[in-house]
């Protein structure tokens, strides 16, 4: 009895010090005072063993020990094994800053440095201009005249857009920009996501482009020319990087600058001569300064003692000899200005390189430095503004289209796809909003960056997706009515660009994390680089330390054993102590992938995503609780709440067993399935019951519905109708239309009217001749069924409207020709 005790005790004591990660001497400590009761007490064996333990514990524990004959040994095995990080690889991992991701990583996420940041809001010039400037700029939008009829957004917005500054959002006031914070940036483009093409063209000028690297690497000279002429539209930016043979791997643009001189106006002037080739480069049918990046070579040593200078930027205007510009691509159902570049030997003086000489080589360092920021809010924030339209379109839509005498909103297939549409369209708000709130106070968030732009586009693709489907036939047939069939075509343009998806989900979510969040291996390697013993030992063992802590922690927490401290109450507390839970799982699962795999789980990408899936919704989930504590709750939101979360979690817990099934080495796998998940998977999909009523709430004038609407352009004052406008005020009169439906539709049902009464309109008029509604009720119903019909109706064009060559067109109803009459014979 005494030696089972024993065993147990010692077992629980490790455990307590691995999850408090207290060192060896603490697990020293147990393992000697278990193990001289054991042989005080007559349990000899276990109290030998236990002693056993206790001195290997101290042989491979204690520092003065283990740096005598272990760390060397595993320093010089390290030094075989480690991969080898590339110039290009260690410059994107030291770009930007290690903020919430870090703490997931490490399987301890300490909630008090996340609520840390607090939210001051927007300022007053901020919302005004959202309330007023970003109103009228989509109120000037329809997609089938941005789309068919101009493939370019009206003369006006133009000009528009140019003179309230909307090309300067992110540039400070003191060069004439708005200088909004990075909330304030994503808010406008959520706006302006009522059109595609507009977010399109007023958000890649304030992302990653000319504007921003002027900012942080520019010469004052230059900051002081194109600011302020980028703010007030004088200047149209675009930028260069990706081309026919650089796209993903930008790093290898085989586009050249090689330094050399040239004679001008009889002076001769050391320069770059420029050849390249770029594609997709939006905005270069118009722009009128290119931003490009290209390898610089020195042959001549003009500039140094190195040929191989590295890839530089440079700023160059339009009218540049030797550069073709104007053409453009035709991207799928958008027609944003999107068009390639083309240099043959053009020579630019080197005041052209952004920062001037001194920032030669520095091009890839400040393009993922920028990249950090641009890539968290302008994909991000179309995504989530597309969400909050898509949502409005489609609850007010399958509310006011009946079937069967009912709304389509009350139909179980109907209310699956808006309860996810609403909650899609929840964490993408809260996802973004946050992240741009970390931003606001200093952080520079890389991977976040990359679980945004991916996650929040395959968001927008299936929510336009479930859009598509409950609208039907009025989403598929095109024209000036259709206010979402344009917009779903253009979604892969989101899911291509600014790092595919296919790509950012393998590669940089958990590849660049993995060191850059780790809190040790960027360490190690630096250690090993430096050759620095000592270093790799403290590093080295702290890691170690936090395997068998987060081992410790994962299986506990999955018993429900010492469950997490959390600052959260109600709701949302069960979520965040999960996601402590999951996050020590996560960080035993990555160590073990790193181990087991070494360099070769580069290649093993499917594993590497799963692992990424697992951080951003573990991140993605956090951002939702955040949001959950500090803003302000309403009626129906609660069952959001657990939707959202449940969801998320469902889909983490999916990313883990796919992990354990995959993992090369079989039993490594169903190790950490019994470590991280003891009693088997806790989240399963969300409740049909949490689907009815959110739907409910989303198809139906309520307090759920508005806040998830909020900051869209909701006003029917534009110079295009709009559509959400309408079906709020459709929805607002809704529950008097029902009752109304119900009597005229239950009289039709009892034989009291007329059997030709087919239609709404034809029953509520023989209702009033039978006087089962009144006067006010008909005339009520009469103005509401006319807009309700105007907004299921669909366009239809003249036959020929579609051929571009008329002459190729068909009368495929022609009357045939008459046949040739036949000579006469004369027959003898």
């Amino acid at each position: 009895m005494l030696t089972l005790l024993l065993i147990v005790l010692a077992i629980a004591g490790l455990l307590v010090v691995m999850r408090r990660e207290a060192g060896a001497p603490a697990a020293l400590a147990v393992l000697g005072v278990l193990g001289l009761v054991g042989l005080l007490f007559d349990a000899e064996v276990i109290g030998i063993l236990l002693l056993i333990g206790a001195a290997a514990v101290a042989v491979a524990g204690l520092p003065a020990l283990r740096r005598k004959w272990l760390t060397p040994r595993l320093f010089a095995t390290f030094k075989k094994v480690a991969p080898k990080v590339s110039a290009t690889e260690r410059t994107a991992l030291e770009a930007g800053s290690v903020s919430w991701d870090g703490e997931l990583f490490s399987g301890k996420p300490q909630w008090d440095k996340l609520l840390a940041f607090k939210d001051d809001g927007l300022r007053d010039d901020e919302k005004a201009f959202l309330a007023n400037q970003c109103a009228k700029a989509a109120g000037m939008c329809n997609a089938w005249d941005i789309a068919q009829e101009r493939a370019d957004l009206p003369q006006q917005l133009w000009d528009y857009l140019k003179k309230e500054g909307f090309f300067g959002m992110i540039i400070p006031k003191e060069y004439g920009g708005l200088g909004f914070s990075a909330k304030a940036q994503s808010m406008v483009l959520q706006k302006l996501s009522a059109n595609e093409t507009l977010m399109v063209t007023v958000g890649v000028p304030n992302s990653l482009g000319p504007g921003e690297l002027l900012l942080k690497y520019g010469t004052q000279e230059q900051k002081d020319h194109y600011l302020p002429r980028l703010s007030d539209g004088r200047e149209i930016p675009c930028f260069g990087l990706t081309g026919p043979r650089a796209g993903s791997d930008a790093t290898s643009l085989p586009d050249t600058g090689v330094v050399c001189k040239q004679t001008i106006n009889g002076e001769e002037v050391i320069g770059l001569r420029l050849n390249f080739e770029k594609r997709w480069i939006t905005l270069a049918p118009i722009a009128t300064v290119v931003g490009l990046a290209f390898r610089l070579f020195d042959p001549e040593k003009l500039l140094g003692d190195e040929a191989d200078r590295g890839i530089t930027l440079a700023l160059i205007p339009r009218d540049t000899d030797g550069m073709e510009i104007g053409r453009r691509h035709h991207p799928i159902g958008s027609p944003f200005m999107n068009g390639p570049i083309i240099g043959k030997d053009v020579f630019v003086p080197l005041d052209t390189i952004i920062g001037g000489p001194d920032m030669i080589g520095q091009g890839w360092r400040m393009l993922v430095e920028c990249l950090s920021i641009g890539r968290c809010i302008t994909l991000p924030s179309g995504a989530t503004g597309t969400a909050r339209y898509a949502l409005g379109w489609s609850g007010g839509f399958t509310r006011v289209r009946r079937q069967f005498n009912v709304p389509v909103a009350e139909m179980e297939g109907v209310q699956e796809p808006l309860a996810r549409m609403a909650a899609l369209a929840y964490i993408s708000q809260a996802t973004v909003y946050q992240t741009a709130n970390m931003i606001d106070h200093g952080e520079k968030p890389a991977v976040p960056s990359a679980i945004l732009k991916s996650q929040l586009t395959e968001f927008q693709r299936v929510l336009l997706s479930d859009a598509m489907d409950v609208h039907g036939g009025k989403a598929v047939t095109l024209g000036p009515r259709n206010y979402l069939g344009i917009g779903y075509s253009a979604n892969p343009v989101a899911i291509t660009v600014e790092g595919a998806n296919i790509m950012t989900r393998n590669l940089m979510i958990f590849g660049q994390g993995a060191i850059r969040c780790h809190p040790y291996v960027l360490d190690e390697l630096a250690a090993k680089d430096a050759n620095d013993m000592q270093a790799f030992d403290k590093a080295f063992f702290g890691h170690a330390g936090l395997i068998f802590g987060n081992a410790a922690r994962a299986f506990t927490l999955g018993f429900g054993i010492g469950k997490a401290s959390v600052p959260f109450d109600g709701p949302a507390a069960v979520y965040a102590q999960d996601i402590a839970r999951l996050s020590a799982g996560f960080g035993l699962c990555a160590d073990a992938a790193m181990a087991s795999l070494g360099s070769a789980l580069k290649k093993r990408e499917m594993i590497s995503a799963r692992l990424g899936d697992v951080l951003s919704n573990l991140y993605l989930t956090s951002m939702v609780l955040k949001q959950w504590q500090a803003g302000s709750k309403v009626e129906g939101e609660e069952a959001l709440l657990h939707y959202s979360c449940r969801y998320l979690l469902q889909r983490a817990e999916q990313a883990f067993v796919e992990i354990f099934d995959n993992l090369p080495n079989r039993a490594l796998g169903k190790t950490l399935n019994a470590v991280v998940m003891p009693t088997g998977r806790r989240w399963n999909k969300p409740h049909d019951d949490l689907a009815r009523d959110i739907a409910k709430r989303v198809s139906t004038h309520s307090a759920l519905r508005t806040k998830l609407l909020e900051n869209t352009w909701d006003a029917d004052d534009g110079e295009q109708r709009n559509p959400l406008a309408r079906y709020n005020a459709l929805l607002v009169d809704y529950d008097r239309a029902e009752k109304i439906y119900r009597t005229v539709n239950k009289a039709y049902a009892k034989g009291e009217l007329p059997q030709t009464a087919l239609h709404p309109e034809a029953r509520v008029e023989a209702s009033l001749e039978k006087g089962l509604i009144s006067a006010e009720d008909a005339e009520f119903m009469r103005t509401f069924e006319a807009e309700v019909l105007e907004m299921l109706t669909v366009d239809d064009f003249a036959y020929d409207a579609f051929a571009k060559n008329k002459s190729t067109l068909i009368d495929h109803n022609a009357k045939p020709a008459p046949a040739p009459k036949q000579a006469a014979t004369n027959v003898k």
